[in-house]
């Protein structure tokens, strides 16, 4: 299984939106705390190259996005096999 990490906000629909859908597909992630200003926000707008938005997913240290684009793979069928991997 690979490692995934999401970095999020406390009451963001959009990354219990992301959550829901990772924890539908059994997937186990690591929550990052990423609030605005803090280490952790700067180090997901630098792993995404300069996305500033939550959620931010990373699957085996790859930059995904956000909800929507996790939902566009999901919806294509590229999501299953990154979270094979």
């Amino acid at each position: 299984m690979p490692k995934v990490e999401i970095y999020t906000i406390p009451f963001c629909p959009y990354c219990d939106r992301a959550k829901a859908l990772l924890g539908r597909k059994g997937v186990a992630f690591e929550e990052i705390d990423a609030p605005t200003g803090s280490q952790a926000r700067k180090d997901a707008i630098a792993r995404s190259g300069g996305r500033t938005t939550v959620p931010q997913i990373f699957i085996d240290g790859r930059a995904v996005g956000g909800s929507d684009e996790l939902s566009a793979l999901d919806r294509s069928g590229r999501l299953d096999p990154l979270l094979v991997a």
